[in-house]
């Protein structure tokens, strides 16, 4: 009796221990009845009677990377590169990712392999090199929508690696330098035409300042020889009333003024290299007492009838008064 109790005993506890489920974190299983899907087991312990369920796959539910393989592709002009990339997806409904899909990785590489082409060929080389966001956008897209039936979410999809092949890298190198070797000339011929331009615009300001310099010199000359003639009139009128007015003197210091000036003229002349001008003092002397006489008798003439006239005043030699001097 005690052994077939054993037996029992222990058929019952391998039995329950075959029934208990242990689901890891990270982890949904999916529970088959007779192989048909019945439920999802989630991580912890769970009770499923043995030989009546089983466990049928073992669905990851974490956010796992998938390593796209180099694609050799041709752009839109018909350029070859080799590109490579890799994709970022969760499972978010175990059951759909373990029965809609047969295998989920194959399915999810060959789908971005498969747009990879179709994106990257569409476009220009310059524009896969410089757009990788919109090709990484675009792909995104397309995949996540299509493997949503699987359950599956697809986080992010990078374009790791893009290759031309030698000869274009070849090209774009001579490419990139004529372009700076463009921008450089570019810059040059910028800088002179702006040197030109501020030297032009510095030679036009000068010769307006010349100009108005020019002008203000002018006015100020003008107004100079105004002034200047306004005081020679003036002078003139002084000595006019003085000589109506019956003083002779002032013509005799006038005239004797302009004499001295032009003798003076001719001595600082720059073409004078000797000047021989045979006039005395005296003889100066005498000059401009006979010009004296000369007013004197004009201003007689003008006086009132009945006025006797001066005596003229008698000219004196050079030599007379040294001899009165000699008498006293």
């Amino acid at each position: 009796m005690t052994l077939p109790i054993l037996l029992v005993v222990a058929v019952v506890v391998l039995y329950l221990f075959s029934s208990v489920k242990v689901v890891r974190q990270g982890y949904h299983y999916t529970i088959e009845h007779f192989g048909r899907f019945t439920a999802v087991a989630r991580p912890g312990l769970n009770f499923y009677p043995a030989f009546f369920y089983r466990v049928g796959r073992k669905v990851n539910m974490m956010e796992q990377v998938l390593d796209i393989p180099g694609q050799e592709i041709i752009t839109k002009d018909n350029a070859m590169i080799a590109v490579d990339g890799v994709v970022f997806f969760q499972v978010l409904d175990a059951a759909k990712g373990a029965y809609e899909v047969s295998d989920l990785y194959l399915a999810i590489m060959q789908l971005t392999t498969t747009n990879l082409r179709t994106v990257m060929g569409s476009m220009d080389l310059d524009e896969t090199l410089s757009k990788r966001d919109e090709i990484n956008a675009r792909l995104l897209t397309v995949v996540d929508q299509a493997t949503e039936a699987w359950g599956v979410k697809i986080t992010r999809v990078e374009v790791k690696d893009i290759r031309p092949p030698a000869d274009i890298v070849n090209a774009m190198g001579r490419q990139m330098k004529a372009e700076r070797e463009k921008r450089a000339l570019i810059l040059e011929s910028e800088g002179l035409r702006a040197s030109e331009i501020l030297k032009a615009e510095g030679q036009k300001q000068g010769q307006i300042l010349q100009a108005e310099g020019r002008r203000e010199a002018a006015f100020r000359d003008a107004e100079a020889r105004e002034r200047e003639a306004e005081a020679e009139a003036k002078a003139t009128q002084v000595v006019s009333d003085a000589i109506a007015s019956g003083n002779a003197q002032a013509i005799n210091y006038f005239i004797a003024q302009k004499y001295v000036e032009a003798v003076g003229q001719f001595a600082t002349s720059p073409n004078a290299k000797t000047i021989l001008f045979p006039v005395e003092a005296t003889q100066l002397i005498g000059t401009l007492g006979g010009i004296g006489e000369i007013a004197r008798d004009a201003l007689s003439a003008r006086s009132p009838v009945g006025t006797p006239p001066a005596p003229p005043a008698r000219r004196r030699g050079p030599f007379e008064g040294a001899a009165e001097g000699n008498d006293g």
